[in-house]
């Protein structure tokens, strides 16, 4: 069995973990470039994690300019088991007001600017990605919460767009009519790449507002985002820390396959890689790439 070491990725607001006992911080090379931060690896209770700022310190990267694979690759090879992503978000419903958690199951991804797959020309491979999100780090989540006593939904379908503006009303009121539940700038370039690289991941979207369809709030705005993100960051630690004291010492195997997502999806023959592309994609396909190159 491989021993439990969860990422922790803080988003708007959220550039540390209260609790946290921070054992050191190290910067990780990987091939892809410079990830967001340090990594910061340390205890809570008896759980071992890792926590990385999305934004960096002082929210230096736009979502459209964090080097998403750097971050996955880096917690890939600090040896991240799985990882909880914690994302402000925007509000489709009535009934997930500001300060809800959502812990979103679906996604749709709208974003255009940003490189999503570690894979290309000389590694093809296509993973299976109908569910998105860990159940069973969904599942684990939810219980934290409900210890806790914080008011979550469990499921709701976010929608990543690619910002760093926020909506206009026309593309507020067609994702609302089109089923979405929440909408952010993120997860959704995270989760595709967690899963090419076998980690299950899951994501806490934290409701700031209501994008701008409501009729009886305001449009959203930087100011009252970091208003409410500031309000929810003792609960978001509160629901971390509780995760973490309940996980278990030894990895489980996802309930959804995530951490063999790898199993069967790369096309390109052997005698075909791209050998520059390859050493690329030591840490993250190793499993299934070692001895076949």
């Amino acid at each position: 069995m491989t021993k439990s070491l969860v990422g922790v990725i803080g988003g708007s607001g959220v550039y540390a973990l209260e609790g946290l006992e921070i054992v050191r911080e190290e910067r990780i090379e990987t091939p892809w470039g410079d990830p967001s931060d340090v990594l910061r690896f340390g205890r809570m209770g008896d759980t071992d994690c890792v926590f990385l700022a999305r934004h960096g310190q002082g929210h230096r990267f736009t979502p459209s300019t964090i080097n998403y694979r750097a971050n996955i690759d880096a917690l890939k090879r600090a040896g991240v088991t799985d990882i909880v992503a914690i994302s402000a978000c925007g509000s489709f419903r009535r009934e997930f007001y500001p300060g809800t958690f959502v812990l979103i199951d679906q996604l749709i991804d709208r974003t255009f600017a940003r490189q999503t797959s570690f894979f290309g020309a000389g590694c093809v491979a296509h993973v299976p990605f109908a569910h998105p999100f860990s159940p069973s780090l969904r599942e684990r989540i939810a219980d934290a919460a409900r210890a806790e006593g914080i008011v979550f939904h469990s499921g709701g379908t976010y929608v990543c767009m690619e910002g760093p503006q926020f909506s206009t009303l026309a593309e507020s009121l067609l994702y609302q009519s089109q089923g979405a539940d929440v909408i952010g700038m993120t997860v959704a370039t995270e989760a595709k790449l967690a899963r090419e690289a076998e980690i299950p991941y899951a994501a806490i979207a934290m409701v700031t507002d209501y994008d701008c369809w409501h009729e009886e709030h305001d449009a959203v705005d930087v100011a009252a985002v970091i208003k409410v993100v500031h309000e929810n960051a003792a609960r978001a630690n509160a629901l971390v820390k509780r995760l973490l004291a309940d996980f278990p010492a030894e990895h489980e195997p996802c309930r959804g396959g995530s951490d063999r997502a790898l199993d069967g999806a790369i096309m390109t023959a052997p005698a075909h890689r791209d050998p520059e592309l390859i050493a690329k994609l030591d840490a993250v396909a190793g499993r299934v790439l070692k001895g076949r190159a």
